[in-house]
């Protein structure tokens, strides 16, 4: 069991590395984005799909190998620690979905809003990036609320 467990771990780790990691090229495609003619735009918006879409895999297999380290490891479900990271993990699951997705997909109909568009994408890129790092701390520091 020790040493499955440690696959698992070292998979764990990867993955979110993996899962917040990319999002930090993020900000140089928005800035790029801002720049950009048309033709270009469009590559960059795809680049910026793709790296959230890569970011949701990841996060994908995360939560699979963390759900498998609660299950064979010493920690409950109702350690409040990973209750807290549930909660995180629902709000993190609205931002990709919503925040992302919704405006990615208004570019090509509001060119006119542009700017505000970037903005956007900006701001819930940096929210995504700390609802990721309030994970991040849950999952290595494993505090006690109640």
């Amino acid at each position: 069991m020790g040493f499955l467990y440690t696959v698992i771990v070292y998979i764990h780790v990867v993955s979110a590395v993996a899962s917040v990691g990319p999002l930090f090229l993020l900000f140089p495609i928005i800035s790029r984005v801002r720049k950009a003619v048309l033709s270009e735009e469009k590559a960059l918006l795809s680049l910026f799909k793709w790296t959230t879409r890569f970011v949701m895999h990841a996060g994908h297999v995360l939560v699979v190998s963390g759900v498998l380290l609660i299950l064979i490891g010493p920690w409950a479900w109702y350690t409040s620690w990973v209750i807290v990271t549930l909660g995180i993990m629902m709000l993190s699951i609205v931002f990709l979905a919503s925040g992302f997705s919704v405006v990615l997909n208004r570019f090509p109909k509001e060119p006119e809003n542009r700017e505000e568009l970037l903005k956007k994408l900006l701001n819930t890129s940096w929210r995504y990036i700390g609802l990721l790092l309030i994970m991040l701390y849950l999952m290595v520091a494993k505090p006690t609320f109640w």
